[in-house]
C-alpha cells in the first residue's frame, strides 16, 4: 500500500512539473519579438516541449552504451559535487548554471552526436533541454527519470513476480546482464546466454571523450556601395 501511494505521489509530481514546463514554454509565445532574435520561434519551442520523443529510456541508453554507440555524448547537468560522487561512463559535467556559457556550446550544439542530458531525476535536465532547444540546438535528448531511474532499473533491477508476463522476465534478464556490464557483482552464477561480457568498472571521473566542435559559419561581407 505504501509503495502504491509513493508511485501515485511521484506520478503526480512529474505531471505537475510537466505542466509547469508547458506553461513556461507557452509563455514564451507571448514575449515581444525582436528583430535580432536567435534560435527557434516560441511556437516551435512549445511544440517540441510537449513532444515526448525527446526522452530516452534507461533501457535504450544502456543498450546503446553496451554496444558502444559512437554517436552518444552524455552530459551530466548536476553540480560538480554530485558528478564526482557518481555519474554515467564517459559523461561530461556541464552544470545547469553553466549551460549557456560560451565554453559549453561546442558540446551542446552538435551535429555529430546525439546529446543525452541527465540529472538526478529529469527536472534539471528538462530545464537544460528547453534552454538549448530555444537556441536552436538539435539532437538533444533527456534521460527519462535520470540517475534515480538508472539505479532502480539498470544498476539494481527488481526481479519480476511469478504472475508477471514473460516479457518482464526477458527485460529483467537484460537489465541484470547490463548491471554486470556496468560493474555490479552477483554472488550466484548467471547463465552464459544472458551474460554480457563484464568489463572493469570505469572511473566516475574518467576523461571526457573528444568532441568534434561545430564550427560557426563566418559572416560574409556586405556587398554594395558606390
Amino acid at each position: 500500500m505504501v509503495n502504491r501511494k509513493l508511485v501515485k505521489f511521484l506520478s503526480l509530481r512529474y505531471k505537475i512539473l510537466a505542466f509547469i514546463f508547458i506553461v513556461l514554454a507557452g509563455g514564451l509565445v507571448l514575449l515581444p519579438k525582436h528583430e535580432k532574435q536567435e534560435g527557434i520561434s516560441p511556437e516551435k519551442l512549445l511544440a517540441n516541449t510537449i513532444n515526448p520523443e525527446r526522452y530516452i529510456s534507461t533501457d535504450a541508453l544502456a543498450e546503446k552504451m553496451i554496444n558502444q554507440d559512437p554517436s552518444l555524448l552524455l552530459i551530466d547537468v548536476r553540480n560538480e559535487s554530485d558528478y564526482k560522487k557518481y555519474t554515467l561512463t564517459n559523461a561530461i559535467n556541464i552544470p545547469l548554471k553553466n549551460i549557456l556559457d560560451e565554453e559549453s556550446e561546442p558540446y551542446l550544439n552538435q551535429d555529430a552526436y546525439d546529446v543525452i542530458l541527465f540529472s538526478n531525476d529529469h527536472f534539471h535536465a528538462d530545464q537544460a533541454w528547453i534552454l538549448c532547444t530555444r537556441l536552436g540546438y538539435k539532437n538533444l535528448h533527456v534521460l527519462n527519470g535520470g540517475i534515480n531511474s538508472w539505479y532502480n532499473t539498470i544498476i539494481n533491477p527488481k526481479m519480476p513476480t511469478e504472475d508477471m508476463a514473460h516479457t518482464e522476465f526477458e527485460l529483467y534478464a537484460f537489465r541484470k546482464a547490463a548491471s554486470m556490464y556496468f560493474g555490479v557483482a552477483y554472488p550466484e552464477k548467471v547463465k552464459k546466454a544472458t551474460v554480457i561480457k563484464p568489463v572493469t568498472k570505469p572511473s566516475i571521473t574518467a576523461a571526457p571523450k573528444k568532441v568534434i566542435v561545430k564550427k560557426k559559419k563566418k559572416k560574409l561581407p556586405i556587398e554594395g556601395g558606390c
